[in-house]
């Protein structure tokens, strides 16, 4: 498979977040987002046997395990391999939710999917049939980054009842003001909705990588 990095930090986002967690960055993505901060994994990156990537997750001895991208699954038949050798750990599969989850199998992961808005100019790449394979541990995230973003994620939360489904989270994109994002969220009182931020671009510099 082929890998942009692989690295031990904090989570920064999504219901894992401030956990020690060891990254692989697989490379390669078929969407280009308008705000993506991973533009360097579009073609970065080395070839590596799964065992191996295996074996590098092993000598950081973390709980925690984030495969992300990229997007992960244009890598499937190699994720699925992996996966099957990461099972003693807690793992997190962050997708775009352009490509289909139907044949993964969800013994030994979880799934934190995007759903993108206007404002990444990728929304209408969006598979909604997606929805139909998580379940109540997995996480459906929105990046917002204006009110259209914020108008559209309400939108198909209230279309496809996402609230009974999945956990929800809104992050502002890099740079949008937060406090805005959260008095939409509270002004509507989107009690199911959880409003995060990118620990990691606090913590470090926005920009830096291998955090």
């Amino acid at each position: 498979m082929k890998v942009n990095e692989i690295f031990y930090s904090l989570q920064g986002e999504g219901i894992t977040a401030g956990y020690p967690t060891v990254f692989i960055r697989l490379t390669g993505c078929n969407l280009r987002c308008l705000y993506c901060d991973t533009v360097y994994a579009y073609e970065e990156g080395q070839e590596m046997s799964v065992k191996d990537v295996a074996d590098r997750v092993h000598e950081y001895g973390a709980h925690y395990v984030c495969i992300t991208g990229g997007e992960p699954l244009q890598q499937k038949a190699e994720l699925k391999l992996l996966l099957s050798l990461l099972n003693r750990y807690t793992v997190t599969i962050e997708t775009n939710g352009s490509l289909s989850l139907e044949d993964l199998s969800f013994n030994y992961c979880h799934f934190a999917m995007d759903i993108k808005t206007p404002g990444s100019g990728m929304h209408l790449y969006n598979d909604f049939s997606n929805i139909e394979f998580l379940r109540s541990k997995d996480e459906i995230k929105f990046i917002i980054g204006s009110r259209t973003d914020y108008d559209f994620a309400r939108g198909i939360i209230e279309k496809y009842k996402l609230a009974q489904k999945v956990i929800v989270t809104f992050s502002p994109v890099f740079g949008l003001e937060p406090r805005f994002l959260a008095q939409w969220v509270l002004e509507d009182k989107l009690f199911f909705v959880r409003v995060q931020l990118q620990i990691h671009k606090y913590i470090w510099e926005p920009g830096a990588r291998g955090v």
